[in-house]
């Protein structure tokens, strides 16, 4: 589904990634691991179109998407959960979901949209008519995944999800995201938390100082010496 060939870029002409390749494949959940600083979130930047790349091709369903802007790759079915939520505080929980869903044409599909995202997200369905600020650190971040469901995507980007939330808080988010990926969605997530991320992950890619530097099954990376003795303490 997602093809990043020899892809690197930065940031004001410093580069910050260095000739990465990696793929998704279409019902995987992949993670992408690695410390706070290891380029994580700019590889999502760059495939959903916030930067563009300095070299290297990034194809999403066998379409250049490299250098299409941001609001043509939504349309495509990419949709990034940013960093650090970035929720519309003085929005309600439900103007905030229907934001998400501007790519949809039809009234009809918005409102079975917004149900099958309630569906998943009941505490989102209760809270519907709060302010968005109201909500706790991880209904917030719940809210940030379900506004990127509601532009139907056929692919998840998530970056760092856990950050910031108590740690049966991750777990919840964790759940969620298990769930959405059991009904099908093909999932991208990046994530400091090596341990969390490769145990849910069908794949998984090892990121450190802008390099691939070991990839394979979540099992086979979760069993390597190098995550053992760089992410685990072991």
């Amino acid at each position: 589904m997602l093809k990043v060939r020899n892809l690197s870029t930065g940031y004001d002409g410093v580069p910050v990634i260095f000739d990465v390749s990696f793929e998704v494949r279409e019902g995987e959940m992949v993670s992408i691991v690695g410390s706070n600083g290891a380029g994580k979130t700019t590889i999502l930047k760059t495939i959903s179109g916030l930067l563009k790349p300095f070299s290297g091709e990034i194809e999403f369903l066998d379409k250049r998407i490299d250098r299409m802007p941001a609001h043509e790759i939504v349309k495509l079915g990419i949709a990034h959960v940013p960093e650090g939520r970035h929720v519309f505080g003085k929005m309600t929980v439900r103007d905030n979901l229907l934001l998400g869903a501007y790519t949809l044409e039809s009234d009809t599909d918005i409102k079975k949209v917004l149900e099958e995202v309630y569906e998943i997200f009941p505490r989102l369905k209760e809270r519907e008519n709060q302010k968005a600020e109201t909500l706790s650190g991880g209904e917030q971040q719940m809210l940030a995944i379900a506004r990127g469901l509601m532009s139907r995507p056929k692919l998840l980007l998530v970056d760092e999800m856990s950050l910031g939330l108590m740690p049966i808080l991750v777990d919840k988010v964790l759940d969620i995201l298990k769930e959405i990926s059991r009904r099908g969605m093909t999932i991208l997530l990046v994530e400091q938390k090596v341990q969390e991320a490769l145990e849910m992950a069908d794949r998984g890619y090892v990121l450190q100082t802008g390099r691939i530097v070991a990839e394979g099954t979540g099992k086979e990376l979760l069993e390597s010496d190098l995550v053992k003795k760089a992410y685990m303490g072991m």
